[in-house]
């Protein structure tokens, strides 16, 4: 068995990893202070720019008003220094000083978003930013939501880009073609033109609709994908098999007459046939979906109009949609069009739950046949108790109930304690928000 060999330490090493250490802690306490104050701080500023230097890295790294994606172009080795440079990155000895260097550039220019009023520029260039600092941490720019473990911080993001968009002058810019032509669709640029549409008018209402419509597509076309891709689970029993020769269970017929064989006539007499079990539905089943459309369920809003649309459009399921606050609005009638869906929501702020149930319910005509999903953090406008009966009396009546936290993409959710600990005692418990959870549930029911 071999042994490695012991780290032979010197007068001359531990100098080295002493002055190594000194300058990652000065890289590092330059990126607080730059983080928590807009005011740079002259010594620590001097320090930097000479072990950046000394490291043969461009001083444009320290400099927070030149974007990642303009650093690279200008220096393309550095592309591959970002790339999973936060995610366990294997580094060589010595390489940590280096590594802090491109952190803080990473950490700076996603997280010192200043003050003020932002342009169209200034947000796309952010968003380029966040990209590579997703790439740093192993991730397709875009793809932290769908990182297990990195929920929160994909919440983070999330939180800095809706900032930036309220410090924006949007209207202005939507008004400007030019302008508006330099911003791409995102959740929280969506979230604001929702809140807004009622004050757009003109071209700024047109190139509004126009960001809508491009976001709901590119989210249909990967909700349609994972409605494609998703397997059907176990075969739906509560159908009966249809009697007819193609679906003659041969095999089963004769092993369970065995008992009716005669020996004398050498023949079995069967007294019962046999079929096998088909998981295709004889009648078309019903999917209501509920929506809590409040300003925090805003993702749910969007995902959840586009995933019914989806499914409205398989043979032999009927959708209905509902989207609620304090009132309650039926959707159905547009349920194919979840741009024009969206574009007839009003985000609100109070939750009346019974309002929309009073919608609900009497478009239960066959309950075994028919799925209720209800996507909202049930925290109540008033008493909890009489929505929480409306709900217990629909699933009592043989309804699928699938109550659900939030529908976004990071999967994270906050639900009402009350709700969560009734709905686990009822045998309903909350599905987590990622929506791929929702698509197995739903496709196994409907299909």
């Amino acid at each position: 068995m071999t042994e490695t060999p012991a780290t032979t330490h010197t007068p001359e090493t531990d100098t080295v990893q002493s002055a190594d250490e000194t300058r990652r802690q000065v890289l590092y306490w330059r990126l607080m202070a730059r983080l928590f104050s807009p005011d740079e701080q002259p010594a620590l500023e001097n320090a930097s720019l000479g072990i950046v230097g000394d490291l043969g890295l461009p001083h444009a790294l320290l400099d927070p008003g030149v974007s990642v994606d303009n650093l690279v172009q200008r220096f393309p080795d550095l592309a591959a220094e970002f790339d999973g440079l936060m995610a366990g990155k294997e580094q060589e000895a010595g390489d940590e000083v280096r590594r802090a260097a491109l952190v803080s550039k990473l950490l700076l220019n996603v997280f010192a978003t200043g003050s003020g009023d932002v342009s169209a520029g200034q947000l796309e260039s952010w968003k380029q930013d966040a990209g590579w600092f997703e790439r740093g941490m192993g991730c397709e720019p875009g793809g932290l939501r769908h990182s297990p473990g990195n929920e929160e911080l994909a919440k983070v993001l999330g939180g800095l880009e809706g900032d930036l968009i309220k410090r924006m002058r949007l209207r202005e810019v939507l008004a400007d073609p030019a302008l508006a032509s330099k911003l791409t669709p995102s959740m929280s640029l969506i979230e604001q033109l929702l809140r807004d549409k009622s004050n757009l008018s003109g071209i700024a209402l047109a190139n509004a609709k126009a960001l809508i419509r491009k976001y709901v597509d590119e989210v249909a076309e990967v909700l349609r994908t994972q409605v494609e891709k998703t397997s059907v689970g176990v075969i739906d029993r509560s159908v009966p098999p249809k009697r007819v020769f193609r679906n003659l269970d041969v095999e089963r017929t004769i092993w369970k007459n065995l008992t009716n064989w005669s020996p004398e006539d050498q023949q079995l007499y069967v007294d019962r046939l046999y079929y096998k079990q088909t998981a295709h539905r004889t009648t078309p089943a019903r999917l209501i979906v509920v929506v809590d459309q409040s300003g925090s369920m805003v993702d749910s809003m969007v995902n959840c109009t586009i995933l019914a649309s989806i499914f409205a459009g398989l043979p032999k399921v009927d959708v209905h949609l509902i989207a609620y606050d304090t009132r309650a609005i039926d959707l159905t009638p547009w349920i194919h069009d979840p741009f024009e869906v969206l574009l007839r929501t009003k985000l609100g702020g109070g939750n009346n739950g019974p309002v929309a149930m009073a919608m609900a319910r009497p478009k239960i005509s066959d309950p075994r046949n028919t799925v209720m999903v209800w996507i909202s953090d049930f925290y109540e406008f008033g008493a909890s108790q009489p929505l929480y009966d409306g709900i217990e009396s629909v699933y009592r009546s043989g309804v699928k109930f699938i109550p659900v936290g939030s529908v976004n993409s990071s999967g994270v959710q906050s639900v009402d304690p009350w709700f969560r600990k009734k709905f686990k005692a009822l045998g309903t418990p909350v599905i987590s928000g990622h929506i791929h959870k929702l698509v197995f549930e739903l496709k196994n029911f409907l299909t």
